[in-house]
């Protein structure tokens, strides 16, 4: 008998994941560990959790991610992102609606502004002296 699972792959900054859904208790795995001792940051959790609250699916599912690239709250961002998108091939008609509305649907482009050449950051100058 094979398991139903829905693949999705989330990004965010330079860490990319990839997120594996199957119906379950609400068990979630990132790269062979728990949630709790892989982010260890409340703030992190909640984060990974956010798509499943709002579509009020919350232990519906169990959740395999893989994770590379990032630190960790890119990391976190990427799996929820692949999370939403997962959950948008479950069902789509009734889950679109929310997800669009919490913007997890959305691929943050933000990235890292790189530094420039004459200066000490991306923005940041050296200290000028008149004299």
């Amino acid at each position: 008998m094979s398991k139903i699972q829905f693949y999705a792959t989330g990004r965010r900054k330079v860490a990319s994941a990839r997120v594996w859904i199957s119906p379950g208790s609400g068990v979630i795995t990132v790269n062979g560990r728990s949630l709790a001792s892989y982010f260890c940051r409340e703030v992190l959790q909640m984060i990974i959790k956010q798509p499943f609250e709002t579509s009020e699916t919350m232990d519906h599912y169990d959740v395999t991610a893989t994770v590379v690239g990032g630190g960790l709250s890119g990391q976190a961002g990427a799996v929820r992102h692949g999370i939403s998108r997962a959950l948008l091939k479950v069902d789509e008609g009734s889950m679109r609606g929310v997800l669009k509305k919490g913007g997890f649907l959305t691929r943050d482009a933000r990235m890292v502004e790189r530094k420039k050449y004459g200066r000490s950051g991306a923005r940041k100058r050296f200290q000028y002296s008149k004299r």
